[in-house]
């Protein structure tokens, strides 16, 4: 058990503990000769009892006011999973349905579905590390990388709050791949971007994309939501649709192919092939992971003051027990006379 205080100076006062055995706040009585008082062993153990009793109060006293506590301590634990930062679409189209209409009754829009296929996602990988971001017009951080799946839980809730209309892959992407560490090879790294559109990056972003994924080792996963009638990852352009600004998911699409790294598609156009697609994703992203775990942290003030009671109860009875010995008057009887008897 990993025991510890908040505050250390406190045990500064510990040297006061010793105060019973220099002192004592019994009655004193004052015997004109020891050698009147005969040998009393049960009274010198009561006597060695009140003073331990007396150092035991002091010393869980000053205990109790450092704050003590156990637990609280980091272990590690080994695993099976990954690093998955949840990149997230916020663009206004993400709350329409895959047939591309506002929802109606008992329709989802693709924001509502990929967020419930996400939570059941979370709760099957009780240990990753998760982290959030999102992206429309600018990137959000939404939640760093952490174990609680109650925080990524409540991040991934609040995705399908509507953004703006722009789509800005590339910084969402940059976002994305900061949050991982890039000195630790042995952590698997893991981005699943989910969006509805495809976007037309610079040349200039493509190329620190790709100094990014090549420092962070990152595999990617794109789980693309196809909106009906749209144009898709693996449609072949037509007359004079073969460019990024015709055709931004197909141009996407082959860029991240280029980036030398595990890379994987998936074009989905209902919840059911959502679902699929991220079951895919669990499938494959099984490896040992080392992680860490911080243990509860409970507080042992109460306790602390609950032991102190317990010898102050004992100090308080033997001073109310105490009796208080007035001196004894001697009385006096003369010798009768030596005389003559009349």
């Amino acid at each position: 058990m990993t025991l510890g205080i908040d505050h250390p100076w406190v045990l500064a006062l510990l040297p006061l503990a010793l105060v019973p055995w220099l002192s004592s706040p019994h009655r004193r009585i004052a015997i004109g000769a020891l050698i009147l008082v005969p040998a009393d062993r049960l009274s010198a153990g009561l006597r060695g009892g009140l003073r331990i009793a007396g150092t035991l109060a002091v010393a869980l006293i000053v205990t109790a006011l450092s704050s003590p506590y156990h637990g609280g301590r980091l272990i590690s634990r080994t695993g099976t999973g990954a690093q998955v930062v949840l990149l997230l679409d916020r663009s206004g189209s993400m709350n329409d349905t895959f047939a591309g209409r506002t929802p109606a009754g008992t329709e989802e829009s693709k924001a509502s579905a990929t967020k419930r296929l996400l939570r059941d996602f979370i709760g099957r990988r009780p240990h990753d590390l998760f982290g959030v971001a999102a992206f429309s017009t600018a990137p959000m951080l939404v939640l760093p990388l952490t174990d609680h799946q109650d925080a990524v839980l409540a991040a991934v809730n609040a995705s399908d709050r509507r953004g703006l209309d722009f789509t800005n892959i590339a910084r969402g992407l940059g976002m994305a791949l900061s949050m991982f560490a890039a000195d630790r090879p042995d952590e698997h790294h893991v981005i699943l971007l989910v969006s509805d559109g495809g976007a037309v990056i610079d040349p200039h972003a493509q190329d620190q994309l790709r100094a990014l994924f090549a420092r962070y080792r990152a595999d990617l996963y794109f789980l693309f939501l196809r909106t009906a009638g749209s144009k898709g990852l693996f449609d072949e352009p037509g007359p004079d649709e073969n460019t990024p600004q015709a055709m931004p998911e197909r141009f996407l699409h082959r860029y991240f192919q280029t980036l030398g790294i595990p890379y994987r598609a998936f074009q989905a156009e209902s919840p059911q092939q959502v679902e699929e697609a991220i079951r895919q994703v669990d499938a494959l992203e099984r490896y040992p992971i080392t992680y860490t775990e911080r243990l509860p942290r409970r507080d042992l003030t109460g306790w602390a003051y609950a032991s102190a009671g317990l010898p102050l109860l004992l100090l308080l009875a033997a001073k109310l027990v105490e009796a208080r010995l007035a001196p004894s008057r001697s009385v006096f009887v003369a010798p009768p006379a030596r005389g003559r008897a009349t």
